[in-house]
Parts: structure tokens; sequence; C-alpha cells
């Protein structure tokens, strides 16, 4: 054994080695969130919960007890935090006791068994707008015009493929151009780092055509597919249009035609209509990159109709 080891190559110093030998465990957990996402939401929970305990240093964790989670909780309903914010942050807390408990650092989660606010209803916060309505918001932008013709397809490809905005916003050319079983896809890189292939619907693949045709740029494949129009050919407008953008696009034209809509309400229309034509609500699940088809129910807005109400279904 002793042959095998040497210290020509060593890239860590004896001290280096022995600092990271004794790091605690608890900023072993945080180092090891992938998702940045992720990290920058249980970062933030942290910092919450350290301030609110006065917590300094990571071994202080080891003495929190289920008194101190349900103070922290309770305060954070007193800042009137939505409920789900206090559940994401709760999970962010409990993520790490899990940690330790595994490393036999602390000999059980104090978050476990601390009661939740319950999850509020999002029925009419993502409101589905109708088809009259969709048909008004794909024709709203000038198709003359460079920017008119990427906001149609813009417009298109959420209202087609009930993508997010971070989704739209991280598409290249070359997702794009994508080919399974002979029928056209895009790439589509979600949540948490997950990839889907979603068919390209006609209508939106003929309208990112003309896009791509008018803007110049539908052979750089690594390069964003949704730009700026400011300058086509200048630094500026070869970077990716932001979710902001998105927002304030989706806001704009919904605004002229009377109806102010952000993006999101672009995914819970593609859904609903999806669901309207018989879509299975499994295949919308997978098709919207939901981890649980929970989430997906939560997109179904055909309950909340006045024409499917029971009210129309009394005869006399």
């Amino acid at each position: 054994m002793t042959n095998l080891i040497t210290t020509s190559n060593r890239a860590l110093t004896a001290k280096e080695f022995q600092g990271l030998a004794d790091v605690p465990p608890e900023v072993e957990w945080f180092a090891n969130l992938g998702n940045k996402a992720t990290r920058r939401a249980y970062e933030n929970a942290l910092k919450d919960f350290m301030n609110f305990t006065g917590i300094q240093n990571p071994e202080e964790f080891r003495v929190v007890t289920r008194a101190h989670i349900i103070a922290w909780r309770d305060d954070l309903l007193n800042r009137s935090l939505s409920s789900m914010s206090i559940r994401h942050r709760l999970a962010a807390i409990s993520s790490l006791f899990e940690y330790l408990c595994e490393k036999n650092t602390v000999t059980h989660n104090p978050v476990k068994g601390v009661k939740r606010p319950a999850v509020e209803s999002y029925e009419g916060k993502t409101p589905a707008i109708g088809d009259h309505q969709a048909r008004e918001l794909l024709n709203a932008p000038d198709g003359s015009s460079l920017k008119g013709k990427r906001d149609r397809a813009i417009l298109a490809t959420l209202l087609y493929h009930a993508l997010r905005r971070d989704e739209l916003c991280r598409l290249k050319v070359k997702d794009f151009k994508q080919e399974r079983r002979g029928v056209p896809h895009m790439k589509i890189s979600g949540k948490g780092g997950k990839t889907r292939y979603l068919p390209l619907h006609p209508a939106a693949s003929g309208l990112i055509h003309d896009y791509l045709d008018a803007a110049g740029h539908g052979l750089e494949d690594a390069g964003a597919l949704f730009r700026s129009t400011s300058n086509n050919r200048d630094k500026e407008s070869q970077k990716p249009i932001t979710p902001d953008g998105i927002y304030k696009l989706v806001q704009k034209y919904s605004e002229k035609l009377g109806f102010k809509i952000g993006a999101h309400s672009l995914r819970a229309t593609a859904a609903t209509n999806a669901l309207d034509h018989q879509a299975d609500i499994a295949k919308v699940q997978e098709w919207l990159g939901h981890a649980n088809i929970a989430t997906t129910r939560i997109y179904d807005h055909r309950k909340t109709r006045p024409e499917d109400s029971p009210t129309f279904k009394v005869a006399y």
C-alpha cells in the first residue's frame, strides 16, 4: 500500500488536506448543492433562520430544537410570507438536518413534526385566457417588422408548447432543429437540469422560421434563439432575451387587447387547452415538465369555466 502513495504530484498540501478533513458537515451539505436555483433559495432560507436565531457558527445548528423551528415559522407567518414560501424555507432547513442525521452529527431532524401552513389555492391566480384571446394575442405584433416577427414567434412558442419563461430564454438555435422519429422537435432545458423533447407545433415552427430568416442567425447553432432586436449585428443583440423581457412583452400586448396578463398565464392556457381537447393529464404532466401530477392539476382550469357549471345543466 505504501508503494502506491507518492507526494510528488500531490495537489493538496498537508495543511489543506487536514483543513478539508475538518470541514463541518453543515458546510459540506451546502457545498454539495448542485442546482444554482436551489442553492440560492436554500442560502436565503439559511440566512433568514440564522438572523432569527442569532446562529453565527455552523456547529450551533446542532443545538437547534423543534421549539426554535416553530418560533421561526411563526415569525415568517407574522411577516405575511406566502404559505408556499414558508414551506420552501422549512424544506431547506429540513434538508440540512437530514444530512446532519446521515452524518450522525445530530440524532433527529427538528423540522419533522412542525406543522406547515396550508397550501393556498391557486385557482384564479394564474388565469387561462380564452381561445379567441389567444388568437388575438398571436396576431397582435406587427408581422412586417423584425421585432414583430420575433414577438409573434415567442408568443407562439409559449402558447403551443407551454414553456416557462426561463426555458424559452435558454433555447439555442440548435434546440429548434431537433428531430425524433422523423418529427421536428424542440429540446427544452427545464427545471433541475432536466431535459425534455417536445414535438414542434407547425404554427410555431413557421413563425420561428420567419423570424430566423429576418434576423439572419439561423445558422448560428450555439447562439440564442430569441434575441434582442435593437441591432442584430452588435454584441448586445446576440444575448438571449431575459425572463423579465418575456414578462413585459406578454404584458404589453395583452394590455393593448384589454386583458393584462403575465407570461405564466400562457402556460396555463396551453395546459388547459390541451386538457380541453382530451389530452391525457399524465401526458400533459410530462409535457409541462412537472415532477408531480398534483402540480399539473393546478393548471387544469376547466373547472373554473362558467359554462361548465351545473347551473347550466339544470332544465325544467
